[in-house]
């Protein structure tokens, strides 16, 4: 689940990415009665559903039979830390996948890590810096790493790394080079071991968001990425 909007009284335009049609959007009818299947707090941000519907390529809104939770959450709701990053997340997706097909592999790495931080205690505060570099991965511009000396310059928009900064603008000098490249070769379980300040953190996404915004057209400012910030500031 991405995003849900309010569309009359009682139905909700909802976007979710699946793992058989990648990316739909659906009109969805709230029941008047609490004993109704489709509940409305099933459309809250990154919950994983199972659903019915019979996908109609033609139809810019399908509709949704049937909704039930495929893995409640234990914990997201209920830290302020974790439902922040999920928010995050959440917009995030929203317009990282905006025009993804179906990918059985981008999907279960995001449920993957959807269910790795539901489940983790404590030692997530990289979290969000981690799966924003290696979503990039299964969008087609995640760099060579094999190709990283220390002291590189990073071009943002060619993905890679270079001994000498290049003609424009959009770079990342050699310091700033050097913790995204250990960055992307973490991973979920080996992450706490990169210590930083707030402010190191703080520097980080937004360079991430620039690269995004670099290669998927039309990515805006995030509303969600200030409160983000004002966690680890």
């Amino acid at each position: 689940m991405l995003h849900s909007l309010k569309y009359g009284e009682t139905r909700l335009i909802v976007d979710m990415f699946t793992r058989s049609y990648g990316r739909l959007s659906f009109i969805v009818s709230l029941p008047k009665s609490a004993k109704g299947k489709i509940k409305k707090q099933f459309f809250q941000p990154l919950t994983m559903l199972e659903i019915e519907t019979d996908v109609r390529p033609r139809l810019q809104l399908q509709k949704l039979s049937d909704a039930r939770l495929l893995h409640p959450f234990s914990t997201i709701p209920f830290s302020q830390h974790k439902l922040s990053i999920a928010l995050f997340i959440a917009e995030f997706l929203y317009y990282a996948l905006r025009d993804e097909q179906q990918n059985a592999l981008l999907f279960d790495y995001v449920t993957d890590s959807i269910q790795w931080l539901d489940g983790q205690d404590n030692r997530f505060a990289n979290f969000h810096l981690v799966f924003l570099m290696r979503l990039s991965r299964f969008l087609g511009f995640y760099p060579n790493l094999d190709d990283y000396t220390p002291g590189d310059f990073f071009d943002l928009r060619e993905s890679i790394f270079l001994p000498a900064p290049p003609v424009h603008r959009d770079f990342l000098q050699p310091q700033e080079a050097e913790k995204v490249q250990l960055m992307m070769r973490m991973d979920y379980a080996t992450m706490h071991l990169f210590q930083m300040s707030h402010t190191e953190r703080n520097r980080l996404l937004e360079v991430a968001l620039d690269y995004y915004r670099l290669h998927i057209p039309d990515f805006p400012e995030l509303k969600s990425l200030s409160v983000l910030q004002e966690l680890y500031s």
